[in-house]
C-alpha cells in the first residue's frame, strides 16, 4: 500500500511539473495579462466589500453603501474621459496625439474640480437626502474627485495605445491601496466610521495615479487639431458623457433610490444583493476595455468588426448563465459565506437580481460596440430606458422584491430593442 501511495505521489508531482513547464513555454499575451489583472481587480475590490460589510454589519454597510456607490458614478462620469482618450489615442500619432492628450488632461482636471467642489459645498445636504451619519466623508471624497479625472486619462492612453501591462498596474494599486489602508486603519484603530472609509477611497486615487504618462504633458508645444478633428472629438465626447450617464442611473438609481425609500437596515440588506448580483457587470467591462480599441482599430483598417462582437457577447452570455445558475441553486450559501448569516433574507432575490444584471451587461456589450462604430443610436435607447427604471422605483417600491422585478422588466425590454435594432442594422450593412 506504502509503494502504490508512493508511486501516486510521484505521478502527481510529475504531473505538477509538467503542467508548469507548459506554462513557462507558452507566452500570456498583454490582453491575457490584462483580463487576468481585471479579475484579481475585481476580486480585491469584491474583499474589500465584503470585510466591509461583515466588520460594519447592515446599518453602517449603508452608509459604506453610498460612498461605494458614489465611487462607482464617478467612474462612469470619469469613464467619458477615459474613452475619449482610448478611440483618439489609437487615431492620433506623435505630436497630434500629445497635443490632444493635453488638452483632455485640462479638461478632466477643470469637470474634476468643479464636481469636487459641488461634493463639498452640498455636504450637509447629501448627508440628510441619502441618511448617513456623516457629512464630512462627503468632504473628503469630494477633495479627491479631481485626482481621479486625471487618472482615468492616463488610463486611457494605456488603454487605446493596448499598454495594458501599465494599464493593469494602475488599476492594481488603486484597488490595493484602498483595501490596505482602509481595512488596516480599521482593525489597529478599531474605528467604524464612514471618515475611514472616504479617506481610503482619496488616497487610492493618488496610488492609482501610478505609472503616470509625464512625457505626453508638454505644454510648450502648440499643435492646433483640424476643425474635422476637434468636431469629432466634440462629438463624441458629447455622446459618450451621455451613455456614461445613462450607466449611472442605471447601475447606481435603485441603490440611492433604496437607501431613500427605506429604513437604514434594508437599505444595508439590498446593498449587499446589489455588489453580489453585479458582478456579472464588472467582468463584463473587462471585455469592454479590450473591445473599444479593437473595434475602432478594425474599423480604421477596414475589418469587419462583427465577429469580436459575437466573441465578447458569447463570453458574457456564457459567464451570466453560470452566474445566474449557481445564485439560484445556493443563495443562501453565498450570501453566507460573502457578508454572514445577517444578511440571509436576501437569498430569495439573489439569482432574480442577477438576471436583471446579465441583460443589462449585455445591452452594454452592443451599445459600446456602436459606440466605437459612432453610431448613437443604442445610447439614446439605454438612456431611456435608464430614466424608464427610475420611474418604475419611484412608483414601485412597496418592497425590495417589488424594486428588483420592475428593474427586470425595464432589462428585458432594453435588451430586447438592443438585439433587434442589431439584426436591422446588420441586414442593411
Amino acid at each position: 500500500m506504502f509503494l502504490i501511495n508512493h508511486r501516486v505521489f510521484l505521478i502527481k508531482i510529475e504531473v505538477f511539473m509538467q503542467i508548469i513547464a507548459t506554462l513557462r513555454t507558452r507566452k500570456i499575451t498583454p490582453e491575457q495579462l490584462f483580463m487576468l489583472s481585471v479579475l484579481l481587480v475585481n476580486g480585491g475590490n469584491y474583499l474589500y466589500n465584503l470585510v466591509l460589510g461583515r466588520i460594519l454589519g447592515p446599518a453602517l454597510f449603508a452608509d459604506a453603501a453610498v460612498l461605494i456607490t458614489f465611487l462607482l458614478v464617478l467612474s462612469f462620469a470619469a469613464m467619458t474621459f477615459q474613452l475619449v482618450t482610448a478611440k483618439f489615442s489609437v487615431l492620433f500619432d506623435n505630436d497630434t496625439l500629445k497635443m490632444f492628450v493635453v488638452r483632455v488632461y485640462k479638461y478632466a482636471f477643470f469637470v474634476g474640480f468643479l464636481l469636487g467642489v459641488i461634493i463639498i459645498w452640498f455636504a450637509e445636504q447629501l448627508q440628510v437626502l441619502f441618511n448617513t451619519s456623516s457629512s464630512s466623508m462627503f468632504v473628503i471624497f469630494g477633495a479627491g474627485v479631481p485626482l481621479y479625472f486625471l487618472m482615468s486619462v492616463n488610463r486611457g492612453v494605456y488603454q487605446g495605445k493596448k499598454a495594458f501591462k501599465s494599464l493593469s498596474i494602475t488599476y492594481q494599486l488603486e484597488m490595493l491601496s484602498r483595501l490596505i489602508i482602509t481595512l488596516g486603519i480599521i482593525w489597529l484603530l478599531d474605528i467604524k466610521s464612514p471618515i475611514i472609509i472616504a479617506l481610503g477611497i482619496l488616497l487610492s486615487f493618488g496610488f492609482g495615479l501610478i505609472p503616470f504618462k509625464f512625457s505626453l504633458l508638454n505644454f510648450n508645444k502648440e499643435i492646433d487639431l483640424t476643425s474635422e478633428q476637434s468636431k469629432n472629438i466634440r462629438s463624441f465626447f458629447i455622446i459618450t458623457a451621455f451613455y456614461e450617464l445613462t450607466q449611472i442611473i442605471i447601475n447606481n438609481s435603485d441603490i440611492l433610490l433604496v437607501k431613500s425609500y427605506f429604513e437604514p437596515y434594508e437599505a444595508g440588506l439590498y446593498a449587499s444583493l446589489a455588489l453580489i448580483g453585479r458582478i456579472v457587470y464588472f467582468i463584463a467591462w473587462m471585455f469592454v476595455m479590450l473591445l473599444l480599441p479593437t473595434v475602432v482599430q478594425q474599423k480604421k483598417d477596414g475589418q469587419d468588426t462583427a465577429p469580436t462582437l459575437f466573441k465578447y457577447v458569447g463570453y458574457i452570455a456564457g459567464i451570466s448563465t453560470l452566474i445566474v445558475v449557481v445564485c439560484l441553486v445556493m443563495p443562501e450559501t453565498i450570501i453566507t459565506i460573502l457578508f454572514g448569516k445577517s444578511y440571509i433574507a436576501m437569498a430569495p432575490l439573489l439569482w432574480q437580481y442577477a438576471i436583471a444584471t446579465s441583460m443589462f451587461a449585455i445591452s452594454n456589450i452592443f451599445a459600446y460596440y456602436y459606440l466605437s462604430l459612432d453610431k448613437y443610436i443604442p445610447v439614446i435607447i439605454s438612456g431611456v430606458f435608464g430614466l424608464l427604471q427610475i420611474v418604475l422605483v419611484v412608483f414601485f417600491h412597496n418592497s425590495l422584491e417589488e424594486v428588483v422585478h420592475v428593474q427586470i422588466i425595464a432589462m428585458f425590454f432594453l435588451l430586447c430593442i438592443q438585439l433587434v435594432f442589431f439584426r436591422i442594422s446588420h441586414k442593411n450593412s
